[in-house]
């Protein structure tokens, strides 16, 4: 941002950080300037537009300044923010979590439809906990458990819980690991499924800023999709379900091993985008 004697109005400072945002490669680039500012100046959208013509302070210009040259190098707005809602309700994110997705709320309904009297229920790489959070808000007498890998995930994740007063297990480990003898009705799981040769060609705020962990799914994306099936049905209730969020294209395959590991029921569901999102299949019923 230029740092001459002009005075830099709100509407001023707006049309610079768009243009620049954009040339930098990021998309809907004028939004994205407008929740910076409201970040740095404690206003919401309704304010901004209300003080077009207001000059900003010296304090506010270099409060957005630093804000904006995060942005320019491609660093993800919600870590710049420190959160994202996800189905109504507000996560904090860091580079040590997956930032959640609109996506995977399609996750979220479909295992609520299909299994909506669930009373145990296993998150399988919970990350920032925003599934299992929000099926603790749908369904408040189920017992839930979430597990995930990395340590710095679940310092996250449990933060998270506390903020939205549930109460949730969280352990430590690989997939069933710390789960030895112990069944649920309900297991869901957002895992790794980003191919190999793809990583390379992933928008920078994800390739460089989010966690290879929860990203890299193996030569073909769906190693951990064959290691949790293969030991899912040891962990399922006789009629309980094992719910996926799946990437473009790997449907059809994660439906072949679900029903290979002899699943049945199996269901794929569409996210809003109309993409093969989600994959189910009921387990001994």
């Amino acid at each position: 941002m230029p740092t001459d004697a002009d005075i830099w109005t709100t509407l001023k400072v707006l049309t610079w950080t768009t243009g620049y945002l954009a040339e930098k490669g990021v998309a809907n680039a004028r939004r994205e300037a407008e929740w910076l500012l409201c970040e740095a100046t404690g206003l919401d959208r309704v304010g901004l537009y209300l003080n077009f013509d207001k000059p900003m302070s010296d304090e506010e210009l270099a409060a957005y300044r630093a804000l904006v040259v995060r942005r320019g190098k491609r660093e993800p707005l919600q870590h710049i923010l420190g959160s994202q809602e996800f189905d109504g309700l507000t996560f904090e994110v860091s580079p040590a979590v997956l930032i959640p997705r609109h996506d995977t709320e399609t996750l979220l309904e479909q295992a609520l439809q299909h299994a909506p009297s669930s009373r145990t229920i296993l998150d399988i790489g919970t990350g920032s906990g925003c599934i299992a959070i929000a099926l603790a808000k749908r369904l408040p007498e189920a017992t839930i458990t979430a597990v995930d890998l990395s340590p710095d995930a679940l310092v996250v994740a449990q933060r998270n819980a506390e903020q939205h007063s549930v109460a949730i297990e969280f352990l430590q480990g690989s997939f069933f690991e710390p789960l030895a003898g112990r069944r649920f009705d309900l297991i869901v799981s957002n895992p790794p499924y980003i191919t190999t040769a793809d990583l390379a060609g992933l928008q920078p705020e994800v390739r460089d800023f989010e966690p290879n962990l929860a990203l890299h799914g193996g030569a073909d994306g769906l190693d951990a999709y064959r290691a949790i099936i293969a030991q899912a049905a040891d962990h399922l209730q006789p009629g309980g379900w094992l719910w996926f969020e799946v990437g473009a294209g790997q449907a059809t395959d994660v439906a072949a091993l679900l029903a290979q590991a002899g699943f049945n029921g199996i269901i794929t569901a569409s996210d809003p985008g109309g993409i093969e999102r989600v994959v189910g299949g009921c387990h001994g019923a």
